[in-house]
């Protein structure tokens, strides 16, 4: 079964100070998402879609998608490569955003402007995350034996894995029965300090470092396209619509359907550790981790040869 990976990367990244997603830092000047194209394929996946900003298109086909066109997937066939575009030509036709909006309206948003380019099971990421292979292993599995519809999967990791001492971040902290998700919270402001401890800063309160959150490894069948539509269309026929900061989101989009009743979400572990670049601080040490990677035989030398 061919199974696809939807790289969100058309989000300003304005907390890290410029375009985070094509930010040269392994070792052989590789960005984060060619590493997760890397591990996807290995994986079994057969098929990468780009979700981008139009004026971002010939500096990712010259650095990913060019290359990729070339490669072989796991079971030997080409490997499919797709572009879909996340602005505001995108938005139905009921709906003009008040004239101060700039910002792109959000995760959920993201992933309906990829409805065309996507057929098949998927896993959804974030251009600035590290997953790890095992994560994309433990996806692939779960993506091939799911049924049609109502169904889902999410890669959980730990809080304290995920939080950065540059800053506050924002995590889908998520409650877990069984192996299945049972909520995720959106939690805007959460501050990791030297000593290891974690607070949420909006509500003043302490946070387990223990707790489960969604860093945005998603997994789909193609049925979830017509309920991101609908929910979309009534993000914006409410107060989202008219806040021009406001964004719809994923995490807060599954919480919403795990209430009514209308997804069942499995969540998936992974062995292997996430890390990613929320602001500019962090990149010193993402850059360190993947050499030590690259050193360990994880990768190869360049994912470029």
């Amino acid at each position: 079964m061919k199974v696809s990976l939807v790289i969100m990367a058309a989000g300003l990244g304005s907390r890290y100070g410029g375009s985070k997603q094509v930010d040269g830092i392994g070792p052989g000047g590789e960005i984060l998402m060619e590493y997760s194209i890397h591990d996807a394929l290995r994986a079994g996946f057969g098929k990468v879609v780009f979700i981008i900003k139009p004026e971002m298109e010939a500096l990712v086909r010259r650095l990913c998608g060019d290359r990729l066109e070339g490669q072989a997937a796991g079971d030997g066939s080409p490997v499919e490569v797709a572009y879909a575009f996340q602005d505001f030509s995108s938005l139905p036709a009921f709906y003009t955003p008040p004239p101060e909006r700039t910002k792109p309206f959000g995760t959920v948003h993201a992933l309906l402007c990829a409805a065309e380019a996507v057929r098949e099971p998927c896993c959804v990421i974030n251009a600035d995350d590290y997953y790890g292979i095992d994560a994309y292993r433990t996806m692939y599995e779960e993506l091939t034996g799911l049924p049609a519809a109502g169904k889902a999967a999410m890669v959980g990791y730990l809080l304290k894995n995920t939080a950065s001492l540059h800053g506050t971040v924002s995590r889908g902290i998520c409650t877990v029965e069984g192996g299945r998700l049972r909520s995720v919270r959106e939690t805007k402001k959460i501050q990791l300090y030297p000593d290891g401890t974690l607070r949420d800063l909006a509500a003043d309160r302490p946070l387990d470092p223990e707790s489960t959150v969604s860093m945005n490894c998603w997994g789909f069948m193609p049925s979830i396209f017509p309920v991101l539509e609908n929910y979309f269309a009534r993000f914006l026929r409410g107060e989202g619509g008219r806040d021009p900061r406001s964004e719809c989101l994923l995490p807060i989009m599954v919480d919403d359907l795990l209430r009514t009743g209308e997804l069942e979400v499995s969540v998936l572990r992974s062995a292997d550790k996430w890390f990613g670049m929320t602001y500019r601080e962090d990149r010193e040490t993402v850059a360190e981790e993947l050499q030590r990677l690259h050193r360990a035989g994880v990768y190869p030398q360049s994912l470029r040869e």
